[in-house]
């Protein structure tokens, strides 16, 4: 049995989720992402400033004038949401923990997939692959992803982007827009990422609290890793201390960073403190352009 406070959260997420993508998402999301191609639809009678390559010749004989045939585009799109859900999603210092922004960011984007017809799957990751669900379209499939987001109890606490990226190669076999949604604190995974990025239109949505790139002066810390369980106690008054542990996570991102663009992934900055509606917005006007719609 799904418990009443669950049904009325996703519940909940549905009705906040539909409206953002109704008033601000929908065209965004349609235009940022190709279809399969161009189907032909119809011929109709040419007009002037029709592209004469248009012109159909066997209609045109037929029928004793000019006929062009008129295409539309293939849409139909599959979806892939890659969730990580090991342990350190549940940290979290401002709004929300990391592990919530990355559902509900998951939501809006299969919201926004099935307002336009497309298909949505979900691979739920820690250092095993957790959950997949292969992807289907339709309302009520969605919301059974949202559930399963809200509801689903990882067994491991660790994270391996390797594997998980692995296994999406070995189930998705034709091209899909996938969102890896991660805090990318994983192992190497470089070779399933290029590997990745060939195969499908993957986009990296890195999710991060302020805390992680920034330490208070809180005196005597101890800190918990929350994927090993390993303890460490350090002296956050320290501004030695504050300073390296600045520098150490800055290069840790820019790493990332830099990895996602030597393989020509685009990336969505997801930050627990900040506005994850405006950062899709602007990937989506990004795309916009760079496809030129």
């Amino acid at each position: 049995m799904i418990p009443k406070e669950l049904i009325q959260k996703v519940r909940r997420i549905e009705i906040t989720t539909k409206r953002v993508v109704d008033s601000v998402l929908s065209g965004g999301y349609h235009s940022a992402f190709k279809g399969k191609g161009m189907e032909f639809s119809e011929v109709r009678e040419y007009v002037e400033g029709d592209d004469i390559r248009s012109i159909d010749w066997n209609v045109t004989a037929r029928m004793g004038a000019p006929y062009v045939k008129k295409h539309i585009e293939e849409r139909e799109l599959t979806v892939m949401l890659m969730v990580d859900a090991s342990a350190s999603g549940s940290f979290g210092t401002v709004n929300k923990f990391k592990g919530e922004v990355a559902v509900e960011l998951c939501a809006l984007l299969a919201f926004s997939a099935i307002k336009n017809n497309d298909r949505v799957g979900l691979i739920i990751f820690s250092d095993d692959i957790e959950r997949y669900i292969p992807p289907q379209k339709g309302r009520n499939h969605v919301l059974y992803v949202i559930r399963e987001l809200l509801y689903f109890k990882p067994k491991n606490t660790g994270t391996d982007i390797d594997k998980a990226l692995s296994y999406l190669n070995l189930v998705q076999t034709k091209k899909a827009v996938v969102f890896l949604v991660s805090d990318f604190f994983s192992p190497p995974f470089e070779n399933a990422l290029r590997v990745s990025a060939r195969r499908h239109d993957l986009i990296a949505c890195p999710v991060t609290d302020p805390r992680e790139t920034e330490f208070p002066d809180a005196g005597l810390v101890e800190l918990e890793d929350a994927e090993t369980g390993e303890t460490v106690l350090v002296d956050s008054g320290s501004t030695a201390f504050r300073t390296f542990y600045a520098r150490k996570t800055a290069e840790r991102r820019e790493k990332v960073s830099s990895l996602f663009t030597a393989n020509g992934i685009d990336e969505i900055a997801i930050a627990t403190e900040t506005e994850y509606v405006d950062a899709l917005v602007k990937f989506f006007r990004k795309r916009e352009r760079m496809l030129g719609r």
